[in-house]
């Protein structure tokens, strides 16, 4: 079956690769499956009547980055965690594929930002705790600027979404063994 607006074609007893992830899916959507691109883009999740990745999900991007949480129109969209090979982490609300929201993003260093974001950066209130043990700095940060002022609020909500986050992609590793096998486009089953 061929999905809509892409080159993937999924199979249920394909044996050219097999993908096996524990996952718990709502069933709000139209169904679940797995998908692979011709990119490389993995992804295991909900999908809508036409393909497209709605609800829960897992999406691995070919640069190592990784993403488990909520989409919505085929992108991350509500809670969520984002990891980078770096091992860099966003723990938060995204929209339209964007860090948009409240969240927490810490670094392999220990450098950690719990705040506001705006389309991918950092922007809002926040708190800003270093690496090298520095004193944290507390304040409003916009377009690489800072102003110290206290947001112990937004801090709070950041740390609360950042731990629904973890606890969403936990449920979604959670207790269901599911097998999904994909044939790639253009490759004979063997």
């Amino acid at each position: 079956m061929s999905v809509k607006g892409s080159t993937p074609d999924i199979s249920e007893d394909c044996s050219d690769k097999s993908f096996q992830k524990t996952v718990t899916l709502q069933k709000n959507y139209g169904k679940t499956g797995a998908l692979k691109t011709d990119d490389g883009t993995f992804y295991i999740g909900d999908l809508d009547e036409t393909g497209v990745r709605v609800g829960l999900g897992h999406l691995e991007i070919p640069n190592g980055s990784t993403y488990d949480g909520s989409f919505s129109k085929g992108l991350p969209n509500g809670i969520g965690i984002m990891t980078f090979p770096d091992s860099s982490r966003y723990e938060g609300e995204f929209m339209q594929g964007w860090f948009h929201g409240h969240g927490v993003f810490s670094t392999i260093d220990g450098m950690k930002f719990e705040g506001e974001f705006r389309g991918g950066r950092i922007w809002g209130n926040g708190l800003l705790t270093y690496s090298d043990g520095s004193p944290s700095s507390e304040g409003y940060f916009q377009e690489s600027r800072f102003r110290e002022e206290g947001c112990k609020e937004n801090i709070k909500r950041a740390r609360r979404i950042a731990m629904l986050a973890r606890r969403c992609s936990d449920e979604f590793k959670g207790t269901c063994d599911v097998d999904f096998s994909i044939k790639e486009k253009g490759k004979k089953k063997t």
